[in-house]
């Protein structure tokens, strides 16, 4: 029987072991999800601004996602906006993706015999390929902001938790609506509608849209975030 563990920020995927499942809700993967979704042909996840530059330096025809803060990096052609991408095709692009949390949880991810990254819109499908693969230990590992445990992340882990065991999760929908008023809301203020959109909210808090799971591969210093069909 598969041996499922929560676990919390950096920390938590540094000891992340077995199958790792990287979480990050608001917004890195969902965000990943949707570009697949979009088209994009390759994800490949750095950790740093500068080596994201670097790469569009050497090859222009790669766009560059990604925030600090929240707020898009000077010289990215998005930030990490779901909303930012709708509607838009990613046919045969090449995406390096920076961010402040998620993407650091997948650099930290050291003793994890394969890492997935997760997210509601694809957590059934990568609950899915985790059962048919049957590993004896899954670390579901919520990424939070900034150190900070968050409750969407948390809701994420608690419902692919649910679906790797076979258990019922009755209260999704009444939970994921209710981060309006907890980590969420910062995407119904005014003021930070340039930052976080309110669309992203509700691009985010959808569930289970993509029969596809993401997973990362490290070559050398970045990861191949790759989508796999389950």
């Amino acid at each position: 029987m598969t041996e499922v563990s929560i676990l919390f920020g950096i920390e938590g995927a540094k000891q992340a072991q077995g199958t790792a499942v990287i979480i990050d809700v608001f917004r890195a993967f969902t965000l990943e999800a949707y570009l697949y979704a979009f088209h994009a042909e390759n994800i490949y996840a750095v950790a740093s601004v500068e080596e994201a530059l670097a790469w569009k330096q050497k090859d222009p025809s790669v766009l560059l996602c990604g925030e600090r803060d929240g707020k898009i990096c000077p010289g990215f052609d998005f930030g990490n906006s779901p909303g930012s991408i709708a509607g838009k095709d990613f046919s045969g692009k090449t995406i390096i993706h920076t961010t402040t949390n998620g993407v650091q949880g997948i650099a930290s991810c050291e003793k994890a015999s394969e890492v997935l990254t997760g997210s509601l819109v694809n957590a059934k499908a990568t609950a899915d390929y985790i059962r048919s693969h049957n590993p004896q230990l899954v670390s579901l590992v919520c990424m939070g902001w900034k150190g900070r445990q968050t409750e969407e992340d948390q809701l994420c882990a608690d419902y692919l938790k649910a679906l790797i065991e076979g258990k019922p999760f009755p209260q999704l929908e009444e939970r994921a609506l209710a981060l309006k008023g907890q980590e969420g809301k910062k995407f119904f203020d005014p003021g930070q509608q340039d930052v976080f959109p309110e669309a992203d909210f509700w691009m985010c808090i959808k569930h289970d849209l993509f029969p596809f799971v993401i997973q990362a591969v490290k070559e050398g210093s970045c990861c191949h975030n790759r989508k796999l069909e389950v």
